[in-house]
């Protein structure tokens, strides 16, 4: 049982007072997305039956192509490739870099190390041949960011010495201390790309989708890149992942999810999409939600004497408020608390452990209806100095709140 002290709730509910006008801003988003969700619906005429699944190789699933085409409407782009049979954002990164990238091309990254999933991705494991990007022989290098913002002149320092074929940019922050990248800064350092280069610029969208009201595609990106697991599931779709940008790109990308011989038509789904056109029509909704409780968890941890990213005051770019505890004893508490505010699995007792993909030991919470969702509420960090957590997501702003005043009387003082 939940039992939370009166001291406690008189806390959040005046920390929910000063965030009244943010909140406001947060609804206008909401609706302007959902707007643009429920066009891409009608544009492409979505039927009852697009929800049946198909068998075997897939050939003429009305479904997929459906589906498809919603999120190409959606981010405004030529053509996209969404999939069941992805399994997380790390796949569809790794496949979408894999497929564009041939030996002695470079990647420039642009935003810094990536998260902590990609290291592999990118360098491999040492003394194993695994097809990571530095197995095929493809170039890598990264520009690191500078007070939270792209450092324009060592990015253009390095697209003229490396000429890059492709650019990345990160948006969310990852395992990282900083703010999530806005999409102005994005702009930004995209026009300046674009002044010397023609180099494909891929962003990594996970956590940012319908944050903002324009996506990275609206300003420029070629391609953007996410997983069904977090915002745009909408916390129903039980799996999957999302390419959209430039037809060319998407063609190359599908070659490598299927074969050369076969690319975008095939792939079946027998359960069908109900779920994921579902849970993209509610995404708008769901991540206002999670974005109000970043709000209000950023605020009240502040006061508390945590440092938090953002701010009452920043712009709010993915769904993810990092609290620096700067404890491991109570990064912990806090973690542990955020499960047994959980709907599922509240009665688990969270231990650090291993996870593919991670060089540190991590304590992960998520109680979630589909397992390992982000966009419903969990809270997860590296176990590694500063022993900051990561909470984030939530279905509800409720169920947000509860959860966040469970956790804060974890390490009430």
């Amino acid at each position: 049982m939940i039992e939370i002290d009166d001291k406690i709730i008189n806390f959040l509910n005046d920390c929910e007072k000063e965030c009244k006008a943010r909140f406001d801003e947060i609804d206008s988003v909401e609706f302007q997305n959902q707007l643009k969700v429920l066009n891409a619906f009608n544009k492409n005429k979505i039927q009852s039956y697009h929800f049946i699944g198909s068998s075997g190789y897939g050939h003429n699933d009305i479904g997929k192509e459906k589906l498809s085409a919603v999120f190409a409407d959606i981010f405004h782009t030529e053509s996209a490739f969404v999939s069941p049979l992805i399994s997380c954002g790390t796949e569809a990164i790794s496949q979408s870099l894999l497929g564009i990238l041939r030996p002695n091309d470079c990647m420039l990254c642009i935003s810094g190390t990536p998260y902590d999933t990609l290291k592999q991705v990118i360098y491999g494991v040492e003394g194993k041949d695994v097809g990571s990007l530095k197995d095929y022989h493809i170039k890598y290098h990264e520009v690191d960011l500078v007070n939270n913002d792209f450092d324009k002149d060592r990015v253009l320092k390095a697209i003229r010495k490396l000429k890059p074929k492709l650019i990345y940019i990160q948006r969310s922050r990852g395992y990282s201390l900083r703010n999530a990248l806005t999409i102005l800064q994005i702009e930004n350092i995209i026009k300046i790309i674009r002044s010397v280069s023609k180099a494909y610029i891929v962003v990594d969208n996970c956590y940012g989708e319908f944050t903002e009201t324009k996506e990275p595609t609206d300003v420029g990106a070629d391609l953007v890149i996410g997983s069904l697991l977090k915002n745009m599931g909408g916390g129903i779709a039980p799996t999957g992942g999302y390419i959209a940008g430039k037809s060319e790109l998407i063609e190359l990308i599908s070659y490598k999810m299927t074969s050369p011989a076969l690319g975008v038509d095939t792939g079946s789904y027998e359960p069908g999409y109900k779920s994921f056109f579902e849970g993209v029509f509610l995404s708008p909704h769901v991540v206002a939600q999670a974005k109000k409780l970043v709000l209000l968890a950023s605020l009240a941890l502040t006061k508390m004497g945590y440092t938090t990213t953002p701010k009452i005051d920043d712009p709010i770019s993915d769904i993810v408020c990092c609290i620096n505890f700067k404890d491991k004893d109570k990064l912990v508490k806090f973690t542990r608390a955020i499960q047994t505010a959980s709907a599922i699995d509240s009665d688990t007792v969270l231990e650090a452990g291993e996870m593919d993909g991670y060089e540190d030991l991590i304590i992960m919470a998520s109680g979630s209806f589909n397992q390992g969702s982000s966009i419903e509420l969990s809270c997860d960090g590296p176990m590694r100095e500063p022993y900051a957590g990561y909470l984030q997501g939530s279905l509800s702003y409720a169920h947000g709140k509860i959860g966040l005043m469970n956790a804060i009387k974890s390490i009430w003082e």
